[in-house]
């Protein structure tokens, strides 16, 4: 059996698929299998994918269903217990897999294992986020109240990783269930957080990972109103049935609220002001978020040349 599955789901990736997987490949351990999980692609990606050789390769078509089922293919396909995940349009450094199995010998309980990584915008700007973290966590341990650490980040912030810098044991997902599907947005997040209700989070502050924004069909550069973020809904459920072990509950209401924040920033971009007028109105909503959501409402009313808050005046 190979040591790591590593699952990529695929959608119209085509400039840049071929270097996700020259990065698995460059890895300084090489017993693994990667399956790429095509979920209707109607560009070249396809044929990127089959010009390599390499039979560890396993390439799953599907029609088109959304990043979540893709992932959840791959997880179901995995001969591995352990799972590695990859978008398409990132990679990673070719220690990831080697930083990544040493966090397992390490930490063998935890929920899933973490790097760093460098964020990289089309506009050629670079974020190092292990120089953050390393003022949250040490450079190497567990991560035992993830909500308490993600408060700890800069409030316009909403995550910790990405994808493409986490691994998880294939029986966390098979006691949790896999992405939550009909979501396009903040599904990543949903499953970082129920896994953290549950267990500790192994975490190296060493970049293994590139995590490329704003390119070639990405979602991060996708302005579309989302209706709910789906941990807002995990979480207040948790609480609700008494699922939250006591030591996360003030955490956790906390985070919840960030995360609504955050979703209403994104709406906001994508022309949708409704969730952030009734954010505002909320007394148990932080100040400090609030003044990013009016700034964002002011941003946008600047770039389009209309009355951002007449709405809210009429609410007062």
């Amino acid at each position: 059996m190979v040591i790591v599955s590593v699952v990529i789901p695929l959608y119209n990736k085509e400039p840049h698929v071929k270097r996700a997987l020259r990065s698995v490949l460059k890895q300084t351990i090489q017993d693994f299998e990667i399956i790429v999980v095509d979920d209707g692609s109607t560009d070249n990606s396809l044929d990127k994918v089959k010009s390599f050789s390499d039979p560890r390769i396993r390439l799953i078509v599907q029609g088109n269903s959304g990043v979540s089922t893709a992932r959840n293919r791959g997880i179901d396909e995995a001969k591995s217990g352990l799972i590695a995940f990859l978008d398409a349009d990132d990679e990673w450094m070719p220690d990831y897999l080697e930083t990544i199995l040493r966090l397992r010998e390490n930490y063998p309980g935890a929920g899933m294992y973490v790097t760093s990584l460098r964020t990289e915008f089309i506009e050629n700007v670079l974020m190092d986020k292990a120089e953050e973290l390393r003022k949250l966590i040490p450079d190497e341990g567990l991560i035992r109240n993830y909500f308490r650490v993600c408060l700890k980040k800069n409030a316009s912030e909403r995550e910790l990783f990405s994808t493409s810098s986490v691994t998880v044991p294939k029986k966390i997902f098979l006691e949790i269930g896999g992405f939550q599907t009909g979501f396009w947005w903040g599904e990543d997040v949903d499953m970082w957080g129920r896994i953290a209700l549950k267990y500790p989070i192994a975490y190296s502050s060493q970049v293994c990972a590139v995590y490329y924004q704003n390119f070639v069909n990405s979602a991060s550069q996708k302005k579309k109103p989302v209706e709910i973020h789906p941990f807002v809904k995990t979480g207040k459920e948790a609480l609700k049935f008494g699922g939250v072990p006591h030591e996360f509950v003030t955490d956790l209401e906390e985070y919840i609220k960030h995360v609504e924040m955050y979703t209403a920033k994104h709406n906001i971009e994508a022309g949708d002001k409704n969730l952030a007028f009734e954010l505002l109105t909320r007394n148990d909503i932080k100040l400090a978020y609030k003044k990013i959501l009016l700034s964002t409402i002011l941003s946008r009313a600047i770039e389009n040349n209309v009355p951002a808050l007449s709405k809210f005046a009429l609410i007062k």
